[in-house]
């Protein structure tokens, strides 16, 4: 028999191929079986992905300081990882806006302030799904940068592998916050402008925590490589502000949130 992956020629009674790892499939795809690898997937206990979750939550270094050294089939890699925040990112913000927009009297388009508030909130929401895989991943090389600098004097990881760690970190916000957004949004439990005001601060905590824990670091020895890393954050984040400005002055935005207001 031929590994359907790789090609590779191994015995009737194995399992598994020896070279590839895939599992030998011996019988024809049904609805049973397809349901079964699903679960086994994505809802079983021990799957590799709900592993990988938690597993960053509890110990970051775990996952990514293995990712990194060479532990590959253990966890989700950061790739696949990334890929699946980027799609339920996108669900996220199709969800939402549907939630939003698609209420009853949430604008009254009656009168045409109603009807230029309505077309600027679409025009936001449109632009930012069609970009969102650009958003997410426009920040990382940044982030990368940035920790280089900060932590310099540990030459713990070179640049590509600092990418690594923020590719993890981020996806592993974006996920969690595209399971929690639309629940306490359908809930009413947060507004949400509260929930996008606090996704900030958030994602700066998570990432001071798994740099402190794939460093190896004290507190005490983390404290002010924080505040220069906030100080590189504040920087990059006041730039992209004066670009989003300058973007949105030459596409005439400011002019229908003028109309709008």
């Amino acid at each position: 028999m031929n590994c359907k992956n790789c090609k590779t020629i191994f015995e009737e009674s194995d399992d598994y191929c020896s070279r590839c790892g895939g599992k030998v499939i011996r019988n024809r795809l049904t609805i049973k079986s397809l349901f079964h690898h699903i679960s086994e997937t994505y809802f079983n206990y021990d799957n590799k992905l709900l592993r990988t979750y938690l597993t960053l939550f509890s110990e970051p270094e775990e996952v990514i300081v293995g990712y990194i050294n060479g532990t590959r089939k253990k966890y989700v890699d950061v790739i696949g990882y990334f890929a699946l925040a980027i799609t339920l990112s996108g669900l996220q913000l199709f969800f939402l806006s549907k939630l939003d927009m698609d209420m009853p009297g949430y604008y009254d388009t009656t009168t045409e302030i109603g009807k230029r508030q309505e077309a600027f909130t679409k025009a936001i929401y449109t632009f930012t799904t069609e970009y969102q895989a650009l958003v997410l991943m426009l920040y990382i090389p940044f982030y990368a940068l940035f920790a280089k600098l900060v932590f310099r004097k540990y030459k713990k990881f070179n640049y590509t592998e600092l990418l690594v760690v923020f590719l993890y970190c981020q996806a592993h916000l974006s996920i969690t916050s595209a399971v929690l957004i639309p629940v306490l949004s359908i809930s009413d439990s947060m507004s949400l402008g509260l929930l996008s005001t606090l996704i900030l601060p958030i994602q700066l905590i998570y990432f001071i925590y798994a740099l402190k824990r794939v460093y190896g670091l004290t507190a005490r020895q983390m404290f002010f490589r924080t505040l220069v890393f906030l100080l590189w954050m504040l920087l990059l984040f006041i730039i992209l502000s004066i670009a989003s400005a300058v973007i949105m002055i030459k596409s005439g935005m400011f002019d229908n949130i003028k109309d709008a207001s």
